[in-house]
């Protein structure tokens, strides 16, 4: 009798106590968040009242995370005192204050979190970036034929690869490394408002077609090749990349050297912020595809997560192909191996098609990652955002 009492409270506990099991979660049970980027049709930064169209925006539409772009090809659009105030200055003459603190503490008004997304390792077209200034074309990566990412050439074998023509800085060069935790510190510092970080652009440049490591370098692009990079390694194994990579042992060695480089300037980063202020998080965009973040980014996010040395990552899902979206966000939540895994979705591919974002959107929710990041806050609207709610 007693076990018949305690089966019909838990049936009654089960029915009536707890969610149906079988309905999708609501949005709310993942964290939704928005890129805003420097180059914003509706330029966030330099109108209060911009900003406090953004940050009604998400509230309205249940966005708790707002990844707001604060350091971007070399050029600061904050308030610092190591980069050329130019930028900055002209922003805020004409919101008539701070910008970003003033978004902040908006945003804290009513639980909104804003992280600093920096984009480390490119400095996009910018030749007159402060750390080129300082120390020249050193600091900058290099391809196994020593051209820069930069170097597009009309003829010989380059004419058949697509290179990211930016500028790309050598992750292997300490000075990079000193120089981007001195901009992790000083945002950390005089922003302490701040959520956390969001490390952008951590990898070597991507080239196509792009090299499966050392292996198959002679078959496409790849990087690493940056002049005191080259020296540390050649001082550490004996080896010369250049020449004498000759069996698979030497080249996994060099592999390995290179993704140890963007592991450590992430950790870097990480405890850059942290020494600052432990409760900032760190989140790292990372590439879809795990083979080449891996093998041609040098992207060991897995063992970053593993290793803690970022807190969670984004993975930059930007397709339009349902299926592909599909298997690479359950890749990476397998990878994962219960750590933190947002996925970036491209809004900008569906401009044209609000119905196919709706369903991408509610594809990648019902594969329950910790959180979803849209790219970005111009290719949104109210309409479009009660449309994703409505679907969850």
């Amino acid at each position: 009798m007693k076990k018949t009492v305690f089966l019909i409270i838990c049936l009654f506990a089960a029915v009536f106590l707890t969610p149906d099991l079988c309905k999708a979660q609501p949005a709310g049970d993942i964290q939704t968040g928005v890129w805003v980027s420097v180059f914003s049709k509706n330029r966030i930064l330099y109108s209060t009242k911009e900003i406090d169209n953004l940050v009604s925006f998400c509230a309205k539409n249940n966005i708790t995370e707002i990844y707001l772009q604060l350091y971007q090809s070399g050029r600061a659009y904050y308030d610092s005192n190591i980069l050329p105030r130019a930028k900055f200055e002209e922003i805020k003459a004409e919101a008539g204050l701070d910008p970003v603190a003033y978004l902040i503490n908006k945003a804290k008004a009513v639980n909104i979190k804003v992280f600093a997304w920096v984009n480390t390792l490119s400095v996009g077209n910018n030749r007159d970036a402060d750390i080129l200034n300082k120390y020249g074309n050193s600091v900058l990566t290099r391809d196994q034929y020593l051209d820069y990412s930069f170097d597009k050439k009309k003829s010989g074998i380059d004419q058949y690869f697509q290179r990211e023509e930016y500028l790309f800085l050598e992750p292997g060069d300490p000075r990079v490394s000193e120089y981007l935790v001195k901009i992790i510190s000083e945002i950390a510092d005089r922003y302490p408002g701040l959520s956390g970080f969001h490390l952008d652009y951590i990898r070597y440049p991507l080239p196509l077609p792009f090299s499966v490591g050392a292996r198959f370098a002679r078959f496409g692009l790849a990087y690493g090749y940056g002049k005191s990079n080259l020296e540390r390694f050649t001082k550490h194994s004996g080896l010369d990349p250049l020449s004498n990579l000759n069996n698979r042992n030497k080249q996994q060695e060099w592999d390995k050297w290179r993704r140890q480089q963007v592991t450590d300037l992430a950790r870097a980063l990480n405890q850059a912020a942290k020494s600052k202020n432990p409760d900032f998080l760190v989140s790292a965009a990372v590439v879809a595809s795990n083979d080449r973040a891996y093998n041609s980014a040098f992207q060991d996010w897995p063992y970053w997560l593993e290793s803690e040395s970022v807190d969670y990552i984004v993975l930059m899902n930007y397709s339009d192909d349902l299926q592909m979206t599909k298997e690479f966000t359950l890749a990476a939540l397998g990878l994962g191996r219960e750590k933190k895994i947002y996925i970036g979705i491209g809004a900008f591919l569906f401009k044209d098609d609000p119905q196919g974002l709706t369903e991408e959107f509610k594809l990648v929710s019902s594969l329950k990652p910790d959180g979803i990041v849209l790219f970005s806050y111009d290719d949104l609207s109210d309409k479009l955002m009660n449309s994703l709610s409505n679907e969850n």
